[in-house]
């Protein structure tokens, strides 16, 4: 992808990650990890403390259900800094997006209001 190669989209990845780690007021440590944890898993998430065992992850097994339960994120600056990434696209400038295409019928499955759930 075009958008992969370029070195902008390097700087501003690293950026992305710095802001998020600001959205995190408290337990950020912690929180950042456990994200870097959960986006370098191989499979599915099972538990939390199964992430612990993930190298990202530097901390006790303990840190990610305390930082679950006592951490805080400011969702509005999460928001604007989520908003200000600019989308993936490839050298024709086609938008790359990526699709949950998985064959498992979720009808219990929470979504957004403003998303609907339509198994094919």
């Amino acid at each position: 992808m075009h958008h992969a190669v370029d070195a902008g989209a390097a700087r501003e990845l690293s950026a992305l990650r710095a802001e998020f780690y600001r959205c995190l007021p408290r337990r950020a440590d912690a929180l950042f990890e456990l994200t870097d944890a959960v986006l370098c898993t191989d499979g599915p998430v099972r538990s939390v403390a199964v992430l612990s065992l993930v190298g990202e992850h530097r901390r006790g097994h303990g840190s990610g259900d305390a930082a679950l339960a006592r951490g805080r994120v400011n969702i509005n600056r999460l928001r604007t800094a989520l908003t200000a990434v600019s989308l993936p696209r490839a050298a024709d400038g086609r938008l790359v997006l990526a699709v949950d295409v998985t064959c498992w019928l979720r009808p219990e499955a929470h979504t957004c209001s403003q998303r609907i759930l339509c198994h094919t």
